[in-house]
């Protein structure tokens, strides 16, 4: 840890977050990432989101959850192929998870109140690696969108 401080000190322009384990943990927050990314807009709505759902499933404060994330959108530079992620994510989860993947990764793409084609594609193609049927990945993205809606009406 210190010797990371001080190579950032010395010059913080060279310096660059480590690459994460290719976890189920980061390998779910660089799908999330990706899925932001899919509309070549990454928005602070999707990254707050972002850093909300680290947070929660990880038990992290908000300085944590952001680091995470960091590391996160390292990993998704590293494997941007979406099936590979979503792969690596299908070994490590059961049918309960990869559906709370899902839900994530829909939050995500609702952040900014817009449902692109480009993330569209990202979530179906996750979907099918993860083997959700396309019944009930309809059902969960009907779900979080109902969430998201209800969730703007509050604030």
């Amino acid at each position: 840890m210190f010797d990371r401080l001080l190579t950032f000190f010395q010059n913080p322009n060279t310096y660059e977050t480590p690459l994460p384990a290719a976890d189920a943990a980061h390998v779910m927050g660089a799908l999330m990432v990706q899925a932001a990314k899919a509309d070549r807009a990454y928005l602070f709505e999707e990254v707050e989101v972002i850093d909300r759902v680290l947070a929660k499933r990880h038990g992290l404060n908000p300085l944590d959850a952001a680091k995470m994330r960091a590391q996160c959108e390292k990993l998704e530079e590293h494997i941007p192929d979406t099936d590979e992620l979503a792969a690596i994510l299908k070994t490590a989860v059961g049918t309960d998870e990869a559906e709370a993947a899902l839900r994530a990764l829909w939050s995500v793409v609702f952040a900014d109140g817009l449902e692109r084609e480009e993330e569209d594609e990202i979530l179906h193609h996750v979907e099918a690696v993860l083997g959700v049927t396309p019944e009930r990945a309809k059902e969960l993205h009907d779900e979080v969108m109902v969430q998201m809606r209800r969730d703007r009406q509050l604030t």
